[in-house]
């Protein structure tokens, strides 16, 4: 695959693991004088400000270290430790030097640990070898590896800028974060949850429909654009674990006069190539019901499948609009609670 098949791979299939939306945190670096290491995990691709300047120099959108090459002073590398939001399978990165043009890195490497303490004296591991990058450009790199890891340490060769570091993969559910019997949320994104498809996301990505929190306003949420027929829009979710739904919330928080007039909620057993090919055999697990603007919707008493298990959900809106967040808060099918990992994927 070539860097843009890649970049749609990554971002169609795997979530960011390492974006602070998810609690993801750099911790450390070697310097950052001329911008702050916090802002390579930021959203979008950094942006570019022609005549801003700061006390130490030109403004610059990402993580910039000072010139260190050809100065004899010991250091030929910069270095950035991040702890990831949530722990999981790395399957790639993205190390993006969007708007770094005289300034981006020669090469990069990357590392990675699993640790619950400080990784300070953790033994790190080299899942992407040191590789040229491309200035202002995306640099996506394959990460073949199986291991669940904490934290990543990005360094730099000799020096520079970086806009935004992606760390692609797929979470892991840990199930020694939850107590025997306690009903835990399958559509959150930080157990494992995957946002599949959805039929149309003209104004806001379907993703943020199982982000953690409720949405800070109305482009964090899911919406459709206008239709013109009775519909209905829908959002497909691949639960962290087949489980059993015992309690949704449906949230259009910001959503007023957009909100959906009515849903549905349905279910069923299969695999991801099944549904996204559309031949799924789907349940009813809320029938069609009215929705409010700008409100928290609890359903417990409304799920009429609450003693089955599924493993992915669609979510209709009828005719169109917008969700802030979808919650399933169920119990997990015919697994011990000892320790349970998702289903990993290899990229071909």
């Amino acid at each position: 695959m070539n860097q843009q098949q890649l970049h749609q791979y990554f971002t169609q299939h795997y979530v960011d693991l390492a974006q602070a939306r998810l609690g993801g945190e750099t911790l450390a670096c070697s310097d950052d004088f001329f911008a702050e290491m916090e802002n390579l995990i930021k959203p979008g691709r950094g942006v570019f400000i022609d005549d801003k300047y700061t006390d130490r120099g030109k403004w610059m959108d990402g993580w910039e270290s000072r010139r260190s090459y050809g100065r004899g002073n010991g250091r030929d590398e910069d270095w950035c430790v991040i702890r990831l939001g949530v722990a999981g399978v790395i399957r790639g990165v993205d190390v993006d030097t969007n708007h770094f043009k005289g300034n981006a890195p020669q090469s990069i490497m990357v590392e990675a640990t699993n640790t619950t303490g400080s990784p300070e004296n953790a033994e790190w591991r080299v899942i992407v070898a040191q590789s040229d990058t491309n200035a202002h450009s995306q640099n996506l790199f394959e990460v073949d590896s199986d291991q669940v890891w904490t934290h990543v340490r990005i360094t730099m060769y000799p020096d520079g800028g970086i806009a935004r570091f992606r760390v692609y993969g797929d979470p892991v559910l840990d199930m020694n974060n939850f107590v025997a019997g306690e009903l835990i949320d399958l559509a959150s994104i930080k157990n494992g949850a995957r946002a599949l498809m959805c039929s149309d996301m003209f104004f806001s990505d379907k993703n943020n429909l199982i982000m953690p929190g409720r949405g800070v306003n109305m482009g964090d949420g899911w919406e459709t654009k206008r239709r013109r027929d009775p519909g209905p829009d829908w959002s497909v979710v691949k639960l962290a674990t087949r489980g059993v739904i015992k309690k949704t919330i449906i949230d259009t928080a910001h959503f007023k006069g957009n909100f959906p007039d009515t849903f549905s909620l349905e279910g069923c057993v299969s695999d991801d190539e099944t549904v996204l090919a559309g031949e799924a055999q789907w349940q009813p697990v809320i029938e069609r019901t009215k929705l409010f603007a700008d409100r928290e919707h609890l359903f417990i008493d409304e799920i009429c499948n609450n003693e089955t298990a599924f493993t992915h959900v669609r979510l209709n809106i009828f005719p169109d609009g917008g969700v802030s967040r979808m919650r399933l808060f169920g119990s997990i099918a015919s697994v011990s609670y000892t320790h349970l990992t998702l289903p990993t994927k290899r990229i071909v």
